[in-house]
């Protein structure tokens, strides 16, 4: 199954919050049938249900039987929970003030790299560890770094040879690079300071975070 395009992440203009179910799953279902490649009648024909039913559940007109939510789920091929994702439960926002995230403390942190996060959210979406590096005249190029996950770096200021596997690139504001964090990554040369980045780390579900 293709990867969703953006539009198919939008709800309806007219939608509020909490979302009904019936918008819920008309959502879900036509989101799910465009990334298919399916229109609605070859949708309708492969569940064995009329093309003018399936239009009613894709705009919310109609509430679906326990059986023809399994007809969905089959022919869309994913599980029956997947057409009530954002139903009836509680989803987390953090909002993190200019200048105001949490300090941590990394390996380059003894070497003038400051690390601030940038807010985390807990349970599964956990995993994603967005933190804004700020190097400086003080700062030192020598951490190396290694890790599961996958990483986005986007330059905001300065200018910074970055080496990922023994490749270097040259990064200025508004570039960025998206990395295989197993590969050993860091700084080289600090052409022009202050750098700061954005650096956007996905783990694998497997991932534990150490409190």
């Amino acid at each position: 199954m293709d990867n969703p395009t953006p539009e198919h992440r939008e709800l309806p203009d007219d939608t509020t919050s909490p979302v009904a179910l019936e918008d819920v799953i008309a959502v879900q279902v036509r989101n799910l049938r465009k990334s298919a490649g399916l229109s609605v009648g070859e949708l309708a024909a492969k569940i064995g249900i009329s093309k003018a039913m399936l239009s009613k559940i894709e705009n919310a007109q109609t509430s679906c039987s326990l059986s023809t939510l399994s007809r969905l789920a089959t022919g869309l091929d994913v599980p029956v929970t997947t057409l009530f994702r954002g139903a009836d439960a509680p989803r987390e926002a953090v909002y993190v003030e200019n200048g105001r995230g949490a300090v941590i403390v990394g390996r380059g942190t003894r070497v003038g790299h400051h690390y601030e996060l940038l807010g985390a959210l807990r349970g599964q979406h956990r995993r994603l560890e967005p933190v804004l590096v700020t190097l400086t005249e003080s700062s030192e190029t020598h951490p190396r770094f290694q890790h599961a996950g996958t990483e986005l770096l986007y330059m905001l200021e300065g200018v910074m040879v970055y080496q990922h596997e023994g490749a270097e690139f040259t990064l200025r504001p508004g570039d960025s690079m998206l990395i295989d964090g197993e590969g050993v990554h860091g700084p080289t040369d600090l052409v022009r300071v202050p750098i700061r980045f954005l650096s956007v780390t996905a783990y694998p579900d497997n991932h534990e975070v150490v409190d």
